[in-house]
This record gives structure tokens, sequence and C-alpha cells, in this order.
């Protein structure tokens, strides 16, 4: 009897074994499929950018992309990750401390996994900033501010909100998660996290770099070179949207998790569709001059995207609907107010991404039932959520916003940040990209022209 006593728990502990090795490769490979989807983001940020410019820079801002990608994931390796999950023993609120080039993973391999995943994330607050800034930044003050942003400025709000550790977001005496105002901020994918920061430093730069030369005397002159591009980044990045999102469930090897992931990519389809609707139809109906605006339409499928992810796991379909249609009326009322204080934000960056994203988070303090099981602590429902939303929004504006005009003014001021007036008349591409143009000899004369 104790021979087979000791046979049932030998064959018990390799079952137990096998399971581990299954679930943790069920895991990998969800966590792998759904970084290499976010990673893909970055070929719909360049569509999108590159149409979005005038033909002559269309190098020009691709180059600012494959930097953003480049020095963002080397940053991530040196400091950004220790910055953002290196917890220590004895955690403090502001920032991590151990991880410094990947060190130590090799104790937990698991850990690679998660590095790629949050790195793509990184990478993407940078490239925000980019289309913002497009037509008239130079590359070594741009790269420079890469290097900030995906070194300390991102790090430290991913420390804050998702580390487990940060002052958004900890462990209290009694094993609750709350913040340094209430409750835990929630924010599943990164309204707040992610996109705010990026459409904060956007602003700041759009703002310190100043609007390219005649940009609000002849707008005309200044429209979208490639509407396809932006359509097709468009849909590039809701693809890669779905590797966002539905992939911050962080594992895919049970029911329950199974089942978030598909709630979050029905919403993450949801608020898109309503929000790129309300644009489309606000231009054609209600803004002058009252007609089908395709680019419009592109940038309010993306503000819906952005004002869902903080809530996509939290929210029911019909609340993500709601979400996405008063995100469309802020990117709109966003878009407006920026013409009408003449800052060139060529992208919309901050209407889609800033605007949005502090939407998205709030919108969270507002909607979520706690009795669907979906976590949620919506004001709606009689939970108090809205506070630490609140000031999760504020601290961040303040965070993003400090450091990036801490970078951006002595970048400006010692003549490091805007390309010269004759240059922004030639073109970059012309003028520092080789080969000068790389389509044809015809656009080359074009423009030489312009």
């Amino acid at each position: 009897m104790a021979a087979l006593s000791d046979r049932v728990a030998f064959l018990e502990k390799q079952l137990a074994d096998a399971k581990t090795d299954y679930d943790e490769s069920l895991d990998t490979i969800w966590m792998l499929l759904a970084s290499m989807l976010v990673f893909f983001m970055h070929a719909g940020f360049s569509l999108l950018e590159s149409g979005t410019v005038r033909f002559k820079n269309t190098q020009n801002i691709l180059a600012k992309n494959l930097i953003v990608v480049t020095v963002g994931f080397l940053c991530w390796y040196v400091l950004g990750y220790a910055l953002a999950f290196g917890v220590v023993e004895n955690p403090n609120l502001f920032a991590g401390g151990q991880g410094f080039f990947t060190h130590k993973f090799w104790a937990d391999k698991n850990l690679f996994r998660f590095w790629f995943f949050q790195g793509a994330f990184c990478a993407t607050g940078a490239t925000i900033v980019s289309g913002a800034m497009a037509e008239r930044t130079q590359l070594k003050g741009f790269g420079t501010f890469t290097v900030m942003m995906t070194s300390i400025i991102y790090p430290i709000v991913v420390y804050w909100g998702w580390s487990g550790n940060g002052l958004l977001n900890y462990t209290d005496d009694a094993g609750a998660s709350v913040s340094v105002v209430g409750p835990a901020f929630m924010d599943f994918a990164g309204s707040g996290i992610v996109h705010m920061v990026g459409g904060v430093a956007a602003l700041c730069g759009a703002v310190i770099v100043g609007p390219r030369k005649g940009r609000f005397d002849d707008a005309e002159s200044f429209e979208p070179h490639s509407i396809p591009f932006c359509v097709l980044g468009t849909f590039f990045l809701w693809f890669g949207w779905y590797g966002f999102n539905p992939g911050s469930t962080g594992s895919m090897h049970d029911k329950g998790t199974a089942n978030t992931a598909g709630i979050v990519a029905v919403n993450t389809t949801l608020a898109p569709c309503v929000a790129g609707l309300v644009v489309f139809a606000l231009r054609a109906l209600v803004l002058q001059p009252k007609l089908l605006d395709v680019g419009g339409f592109c940038n309010g499928i993306l503000a819906g995207l952005v004002a869902i992810t903080a809530g996509c796991a939290a929210v029911e379909p019909w609340e993500a609907i709601l979400i996405g249609l008063v995100g469309g009326f802020v990117y709109q009322g966003a878009s407006m107010l920026l013409r009408r204080f003449k800052v060139d934000d060529v992208v919309d960056a901050f209407p889609v991404h800033g605007a949005c994203g502090l939407w998205g988070i709030l919108a969270l303090g507002l909607f979520g039932n706690p009795d669907s099981g979906l976590g949620g602590n919506g004001l709606l429902y009689g939970g108090n959520q809205i506070w630490t939303q609140l000031f999760a929004g504020f601290l961040i504006t303040c965070w993003a916003g400090a450091l990036s005009v801490a970078i951006f003014l002595p970048l400006h001021m010692k003549g490091f940040l805007r390309l010269s007036d004759d240059l922004q008349d030639k073109g970059a591409d012309i003028v520092e990209h080789s080969p000068p143009k790389a389509y044809s000899s015809d656009n080359v004369a074009k423009a030489v022209d312009l």
C-alpha cells in the first residue's frame, strides 16, 4: 500500500507540474501575441502621421517614429523598466529601484514577456508626441525628449498606477488596494497612464516649438497629403488596440481571465464606432464647411479607443457606447479649442490622447456597476471612485506637463528644437535626408519649389 501511495503522489505531482507548465506556456503565448499587436501599432502611427504631414516631410516624420521605437526600447531596458516595475524590498510610493538592464530576470524568466509587453506601451507614449510636433522639430531635440520620456516621465507614472506599490495604487496594512486619496486608481490599459501622459507632453511640445511657418495664414496648404495613409493607419492602430486592451489581462490560462478579455474586446469595438460617427456627423451636419471629413472620422475613432482604454474591463457594453459618445464630443471640442488659440497640433494628439485620456479615467469614476462583478465603483452607482480618478488626472497633468516643459523649453532656447523657416519652406526630406526624395525626381522639384 505504501508503494501504491507513493506512486499516486508521484503521478499527482507530475500532473500538477504539467498543468503549471501548460499555464505558463499559454500565458506566454497570449502575452507575446498581445505584445506584437501593440508593437504593430507603431506601423499605424507611422502611416497616420506620414499621411497627415505634407509630402515634403514624409521621411522626416518616419525617422522620428523609428527613433521612438529604437531609442525607447533601449531606455526601457536601461532605466525605464526598473523605475516602473522594479519594486525593492522596502518599497516607496514614488518609484522603483531594481531591474536595471533586466538584472535578476534570470531568477524569474516570466519577467521577459512582461518586459516586452510593457516596453511596447512605453514607446507608444513618445510616439504620440512626435505627431503633434511634426514638420518643424529638429531630430536632435525630439530625440533628447524621447530619452527623458521613456526613461523617467512615463515610467514614474506607471509605477504610481500599475506597480501595486505606487501612490495611486498600493496595499494598505489591512490588505486592501488603496491610493493616497482613497480607493486605488483604476486604469485598466492606460487612458491616463499611457495616452494622457503622451497627450499632455504633446501639448507642451506643440506650444513651445510654435506653429509651422504660415500654418494659420494659409490653412489649405497644410492639409494632409494622403488620406488613404490616414485611414490605413487608423485601422492598423485599431487592430493593434486588441493587443493593447485585451492583452492587459496579463494572462490567459483560466476561464475568468478569458471572459474578461472577451468583454474588453467588445467594449474596445463599440466605443470607437460611436465616437467616430459622432465626429463624422458633427463635421458633416453642424460645423463649417459642413462636408464629409474622413480625417476627422479617423481621429474620432481613435478618440473613442483612447476613452474606453481605462474602463474597458469594468463597464458593460452600453456604458462603453456612452463613453465613446461623449469621447467624440470631447475630441471635437478640444480640437476646436486648439485652433481657437492657434496651437499647431499636426495630428490632433492632445485632443485624441490628452483630452480623451482624461475623459477615459473620469468616465471610470462615473460608470462601472459594482453589482455587475466587473470591479466597477462608479459614482452613478453610489461608488466613490471619482475622487481618486480626478486626483490622478491632476497629478498626471502636473507631472507630465512640468517635466515636458522643463525639457522642451531649454532645448528651444538653445536653438535645438525648432527647424529654421528656410528649412521648413524646402521640407526636411530634401535638406536633411538621403535620398532627398525617395518617390520620384518630379517630386524633388516640387519640394524645392515649395
